[in-house]
């Protein structure tokens, strides 16, 4: 297992923060804009191959990073993320409401 943290892109037109794999595929965190100021973060995919590897963890952190900089708030509709966030409680406070 790598130390380095993958290097997270977003990509606003397809709604989504990914990293490309070393296989050249893409893990993803899929989400929907809600209004100007909400995003709900839907799904998380990690191929099997890259799980357990902080993957899925980057690009939580990458979304929630993003929208504190966008002065959004999120709604976490993907259960990887509700979990994720159940482990960073500081960040709960961008939570829609």
């Amino acid at each position: 297992m790598s130390t380095a943290e993958p290097a997270v892109q977003h990509d606003p037109a397809q709604h989504r923060f990914f990293v490309r794999l070393p296989d050249g595929s893409d893990a993803i965190l899929a989400y929907e804009p809600i209004g100007g100021d909400v995003l709900d973060l839907q799904h998380t995919i990690v191929p099997t191959a890259s799980q357990g590897q902080g993957v899925g963890e980057s690009l939580v952190r990458a979304a929630v990073t993003h929208a504190r900089r966008e002065r959004q708030r999120i709604v976490p509709t993907c259960h990887f993320v509700q979990a994720w966030l159940e482990r960073h409680p500081e960040e709960r406070e961008l939570i829609a409401a």
